[in-house]
């Protein structure tokens, strides 16, 4: 966390990845009409025509399985197959009478290098919220997004980004205060080189995630 600060600069892939594309969103009704568990792979393949040895498959299969992974201890997560089930979820964590919005990582030009130095443009603003829900897209044959919300403390930042080709971004970033509960092989800690349980880790959300919060969850620069 305490790489979130102005002038700071930090090598890191940030694609553009557009939220609509493909594959495409279906209703929930529709959804809820396909079997989504990995016993029924074949005849998901089957009926979305792909081999069994496809690349379509294999992305397919490994979906199914993170999905079907158990949360860790403090953790209540949801693959949603349509984003009414996904705003129904979300819902459900915030409270029923709770407004809630997006937030997401914008990108202000088309470039999409995969890799190069970004630099924190100005000090990073604090979003103040008490709960919050992160949805992450996987690949599969349409939208599905695995979304999950735990009770350890978490903080979440607005943090304008300038990349050496010019790129400018204003991105997402969740800190996560306490990862004591993560698995030891996340690759979070081979990447920098710590234990779990040891320091807050920090990562920025791709411009075709979502992180929702109460709609009265206010940024102030921290």
């Amino acid at each position: 966390m305490d790489d979130l600060k102005l002038r700071k600069e930090i090598f890191i892939s940030f694609p553009r990845r557009d939220l609509y594309p493909s594959p495409k969103f279906l209703s929930k009704k529709e959804a809820n009409s396909i079997p989504f568990s990995l016993k029924e792979l074949p005849n998901l393949l089957q009926r979305f025509s792909f081999s069994r040895n496809s690349p379509e498959a294999k992305v397919m299969e490994e979906t199914l399985k993170v999905c079907g992974i158990p949360p860790i201890k403090g953790e209540t997560k949801y693959c949603a197959t349509s984003p009414k089930a996904m705003v129904d979820f979300v819902q459900e964590i915030m409270g029923d009478k709770t407004e809630i919005k997006a937030l997401s990582t914008t990108h202000f030009s088309n470039s999409t290098p995969l890799l190069q130095k970004y630099i924190i443009l100005d000090t990073p603003e604090e979003v103040e919220t008490p709960k919050m829900v992160a949805c992450h897209t996987m690949p599969y044959a349409y939208a599905i997004f695995y979304c999950h919300h735990t009770v350890s403390k978490s903080k979440v930042f607005k943090v304008s980004l300038g990349g050496e080709n010019g790129d400018k971004v204003k991105a997402i970033a969740v800190c996560h205060l306490d990862t004591s509960e993560w698995s030891p092989s996340h690759v979070s800690f081979r990447v920098l080189g710590i234990s779990s349980g040891t320091c807050p880790i920090c990562h920025f959300f791709p411009s075709d995630n979502l992180l929702w919060v109460p709609k009265f969850a206010i940024a102030q620069v921290i």
